[in-house]
């Protein structure tokens, strides 16, 4: 007996383009539910042997626009900016206006020495904080043991 591949899209009442298209996982989630938000900032966490350092990609801010927090649930950045411009000339009125706001909380780990300063600097667009560890928690050179 041979094998024939079939190829009726008809016979199936369900396979219908309508839910290929269903189906189909990046029309699916092209959706504004899924959509990232471009409004937040980009992040970045490096961890090293004594701190942490995170990155904050927030041009167009200035120092005085950003309110941060830290408590028992993390650290805790906003920042709100606006702006309106009007000119009236004879025959015409031309306004402008933006705004532009996001927050953005992050859980810390337990290590966080919170007791310490925390450093925050923001230069050219970047939002940069350095969260030292408690002394505990930093990791300890490796120590070779000579057999004898």
């Amino acid at each position: 007996m041979a094998l024939i591949k079939f190829n009726d899209p008809f016979r199936f009442p369900w396979n219908t383009s309508a839910l290929t298209n269903f189906l189909n996982a990046d029309d699916f989630f092209n959706d504004d539910f899924f959509a990232k938000d471009s409004l937040m900032p980009a992040m970045n966490v490096k961890e090293s042997n004594n701190d942490f350092e995170i990155e904050l990609a927030a041009p167009g801010f200035t120092k005085n626009d950003f309110d941060v927090s830290i408590d028992d649930a993390g650290l805790h950045i906003s920042a709100e900016k606006s702006s309106e411009e009007e000119e009236k000339e004879e025959g015409y009125l031309r306004k402008e206006f933006s705004y532009n706001s996001f927050k953005r909380s992050l859980r810390l780990p337990e290590n966080i020495n919170l007791d310490k300063k925390i450093k925050a600097t923001y230069k050219d667009g970047i939002l940069k904080f350095n969260l030292l560890k408690k002394e505990e928690a930093k990791v300890l050179p490796k120590k070779v043991i000579e057999i004898s």
